[in-house]
Formats: C-alpha cells, structure tokens, sequence
C-alpha cells in the first residue's frame, strides 16, 4: 500500500519534470529512495535474536543483549543495550509490541496482555 503512496508522489513529480526536465530531473530519484526504504527497513526478531534493517545495512543483537526498550514521542522503539549503546528498531511501535512479545518467545513482555 504504501508504494501506492509512493507512485502518486511519483505522478505528482512529473509536472514539474516535465515543464523544466533539465532542472527537476534529479527529483524523480526520491521516489526511488522511498521505495528502497519501505521494503529494506524493519525488525526481524526471533526467540534467540533481534535484528535492526536499515536502508544500508543491518545489525543483529542477541535478547541476553537487550537490557529494555525505550520509546520516544512519534518514533520507533529504541532498544536499550547491556553496553549502555541504543539500537533503534525500524517500524516497531507500541501498538506492535505485542508481536514482537510473540516473536521474542516473552522476553519482550506483552503490555496488552
């Protein structure tokens, strides 16, 4: 869904495009940079690791490893690490806590629940 959003941006971009192609040209290389982000960010967690996608690489840390999450206003959960460093992880929020309490087999506790 959100690649439709990403196409309608896409059509909106061609007017000016098209009117000063020489100018605006560079601009058609934001659509594909939101494309790139919405299928490479997320957070993939199982019962023995958590691992942070971002759009040029990945970092995965073992649950032993997560001392807690942290969340701020309007962003993403920050894990808080053992060695005192955060790991932000991409399009976790609290409303999808419960899922990452299942994939984490409980090490994550479930608020709703």
């Amino acid at each position: 869904m959100a690649h439709f959003a990403v196409g309608f941006a896409t059509l909106g971009l061609l007017a000016p495009v098209l009117t000063w192609p020489s100018i605006c040209a560079p601009l058609l290389v934001i659509p594909v940079i939101l494309s790139a982000m919405i299928m490479r960010l997320r957070t993939v967690a199982d019962a023995q690791t958590v691992t942070a996608r971002t759009l040029l690489g990945s970092r995965s840390v073992d649950w032993a490893d997560v001392q807690g999450l942290r969340f701020v206003r309007s962003s993403w959960a920050r894990a808080q690490l053992r060695n005192g460093e955060e790991l932000r992880l991409p399009a976790v929020t609290f409303s999808t806590l419960p899922q990452l309490a299942e994939a984490s087999q409980g090490r994550v506790p479930n608020p709703y629940g």
